[in-house]
């Protein structure tokens, strides 16, 4: 089958369970609408459409613009779809024959690392399915961002029985920026003077991205430079704090906490937390070097001490698990950051220019990617 410039017509899973859900409590949305406006630019691409797999209603309340990135019912996209990414929603058996029928494709988007997950399912008791555990074995091909390809491209490719490839991650500022134009300076990072407040923002769900290294980072940090640390703040660290002995009692040997600058609190909104408590950011990950966070941090201008090696040029980089190098990569921000701030700012937006839609580069790979996909019989 061939096709014409600006004649496909894609869909990309999403699966709502609010009206009006945040576009901040996880990536996958985000991801959908990136990758999105990212395939608006192939020149093959005639439409592309969010398409909800579940019953959530389809309201104004949704938190993009829906003239922009039109949201629909898998009901209502189903006869008028060349490919359909399967990315935060899944499809059924059913839905998959019919597609077929009608001469789609289907790609597995896949952006999360599911083996860990999986793992941690089965070995700490976090139920994900239980028994009725649905594998599509009729993707036309499966696509993996490439921070989750190390841990996860052979549990895709064992399960889903067809090779998996890496893809251009993507990312943009429109969501960032958008939350942000309601705070002071649009909510970019400006010198606070006297000491500084540490913030790490870790979802804490796993080991993947978990908060414990960023406060040894701060505790080394701050037993060298007590009077650099105004607070350390911890967020999505509440529960650990209230109901985890463990955890407690390694936080207690720390300098910074025995002497009441770290506090322990639930969860926050990315920009807003930024805009308002912090002037440092911490962060720490196993296996997943590249992260919306990471980028809407450093776009803000905001400090972010990281060890993601894969975007190993933005921010404060310090090397794996090395909690001496990422104090000393602090103290340099602690020290040095408000005398260049403005460049630092400008920096960071000139290296995140690979990651957005409309880079050429992106676009390419994008476009090549389908002319591949559709020069394949459909499975």
């Amino acid at each position: 089958m061939s096709f014409s410039p600006r004649s496909l017509r894609i869909g990309i899973t999403i699966g709502l369970h609010q009206e009006n859900e945040s576009l901040w409590n996880n990536g996958i949305k985000q991801n959908a609408v990136y990758l999105a406006e990212t395939l608006k630019h192939c020149p093959s691409v005639l439409s592309v459409h969010l398409v909800n797999t579940t019953t959530t209603a389809i309201t104004a309340a949704l938190p993009w613009d829906l003239t922009r990135w039109p949201t629909v019912t898998f009901e209502q996209a189903k006869d008028n779809l060349d490919v359909l990414i399967e990315l935060g929603g899944q499809i059924d058996e059913y839905q998959t024959a019919y597609l077929k029928t009608q001469g789609c494709r289907l790609i597995s988007y896949c952006c999360g690392f599911e083996y860990i997950h999986v793992m941690q399912s089965v070995l700490f008791g976090r139920p994900m399915w239980g028994y009725d555990l649905y594998v599509n074995q009729r993707y036309d091909a499966i696509w993996m961002v490439p921070q989750v390809a190390t841990n996860s491209q052979s549990y895709f490719e064992t399960l889903r029985r067809r090779p998996a490839q890496v893809v251009p991650f993507v990312w943009d500022p429109i969501f960032v920026n958008q939350r942000s134009r309601e705070f002071e300076h649009h909510g970019e990072y400006r010198p606070h003077g006297g000491a500084k407040r540490l913030t790490v923002m870790e979802p804490n769900n796993d080991i993947v991205k978990f908060c414990m290294y960023p406060a040894f980072i701060a505790e080394e940090a701050y037993r060298q430079r007590p009077q650099d640390i105004q607070i350390l703040q911890v967020t999505n660290a509440e529960r650990l704090a209230h109901e985890s002995k463990e955890f407690v009692a390694v936080m207690n040997r720390l300098d910074i906490v025995r002497q009441h600058k770290a506090v322990f609190l639930g969860r926050y909104d990315t920009p807003q937390f930024l805009s308002q408590m912090t002037d440092v950011v911490i962060s720490h990950q196993i296996e997943n070097a590249l992260n919306y966070f990471y980028f809407d941090v450093c776009w803000q201008g905001y400090p972010l001490v990281h060890n993601a090696y894969m975007c190993s040029d933005l921010g404060y980089y310090y090397e794996g698990n090395n909690v001496q190098d990422g104090c000393r990569k602090l103290i340099d921000a602690l020290t040095t950051h408000d005398n260049n701030w403005e460049a630092y700012l400008a920096r960071q937006r000139k290296v995140l220019e690979r990651f957005l839609p409309d880079c050429p580069e992106v676009t390419a790979e994008y476009e090549r990617l389908l002319s591949a996909l559709l020069e394949q019989p459909i499975v």
